[in-house]
C-alpha cells in the first residue's frame, strides 16, 4: 500500500538492488527521499565476505541475523540484536563474518551545537534496560540511542505482550520507519487498518495517525525510528 501518508510493504514484494560501496551484498530499499522521507532506511542482505561502503551522512545499524564486523573489528564482532551509531564522515566499511541480514538507517546530521556531534559506539539490544511505556507493563520500550540532543533521530525496539496496544491513536509531527521484528498485529495508519507480522516494514508521515495492537499467541516486537530533537522551522535545514 502506497498513499499519501503512510507506505506499508509485505515481504513478497520487495525489490533488491546494489547501492554504491556494496560488494557480496544487496539492498532492500524500504524509503528514502524520493518518498518524501527525510532519512533513508533499508535492509542489507550480506554475503560471507560482503561489504557495506561509508554512509553519505550519519548511519544505524542493526542486525537483524548473521555476524558482521565494522571497520578493523573494534567494536567486536555484531550478532543477531548488535547495533552500532556512525557519525557523519565514519569511513569504516562494515564486513560480513557469515551470511547476514543488517537494517541500515541513514540520515544528513542536523547540527545543534557546532562541532560537537555524538561520536561512534556500538551495543547490544540485550543489554539496554526496558522501560515501560506510560506505565504499561505489557508495553516495554528499549532506546538504542541516546536521549540527549546531541542526537537528531531515535531508533527504539518496542515489545507488546499479546492484546496489548498503545494507549491511544497518536498523532504528531515525526515521521517513522517502522520493521516489524517479530509477531504480528493490527496498524492503523490514518482511516486504514491493516494486518501486519514480521517481515512487513511501516512509513509514516508526519500527523500520519497511527496505533498498534498485538495479536496472536507470541509477543509482537519492531524496531522504529523517529526524527526528533530539533525544532519544526530548521527540519531539513
Amino acid at each position: 500500500m502506497n498513499r499519501r501518508d503512510h507506505i506499508l510493504q509485505t515481504p513478497d514484494t520487495f525489490v533488491r538492488a546494489k547501492l554504491p560501496g556494496m560488494e557480496d551484498c544487496t539492498a532492500i530499499v524500504h524509503i528514502g527521499p524520493a518518498a518524501g522521507a527525510g532519512f533513508t532506511e533499508y535492509t542489507a542482505e550480506m554475503e560471507a565476505g560482503g561489504q557495506l561502503g561509508p554512509a553519505p551522512g550519519q548511519r544505524f545499524l542493526y542486525v537483524l541475523e548473521g555476524s558482521v564486523i565494522l571497520g578493523d573489528g573494534d567494536c567486536g564482532p555484531l550478532k543477531e540484536r548488535g547495533y552500532a551509531y556512525l557519525p557523519a564522515g565514519d569511513a569504516r566499511q562494515l564486513i560480513a563474518e557469515a551470511k547476514s541480514r543488517v537494517v541500515a538507517i541513514e540520515k544528513q546530521y542536523q547540527e545543534l551545537y557546532p562541532h560537537d556531534a555524538p561520536g561512534a559506539f556500538c551495543g547490544s539490544e540485550d543489554g539496554v534496560e526496558t522501560q515501560r511505556l506510560m506505565g504499561d507493563e505489557d508495553v516495554q520500550v528499549r532506546s538504542l540511542l541516546p536521549s540527549d540532543l546531541h542526537f537528531d533521530f531515535a531508533v527504539n525496539t518496542m515489545t507488546f505482550q499479546p492484546g496489548a496496544s498503545l494507549s491511544m491513536v497518536e498523532m504528531h509531527v515525526m515521521e517513522h520507519g517502522l520493521l516489524m521484528l517479530q509477531g504480528g498485529g493490527i496498524y492503523r495508519l490514518g482511516d486504514h487498518w491493516y494486518p501486519v507480522s514480521a517481515g512487513d516494514f511501516i512509513w509514516m508521515a508526519p500527523y500520519c495517525p497511527q496505533w498498534f495492537g498485538a495479536l496472536g499467541k507470541m509477543p509482537a516486537r519492531y524496531l522504529i525510528y523517529k526524527d526528533w530533537n530539533r525544532h519544526p522551522l530548521t527540519a531539513g535545514a
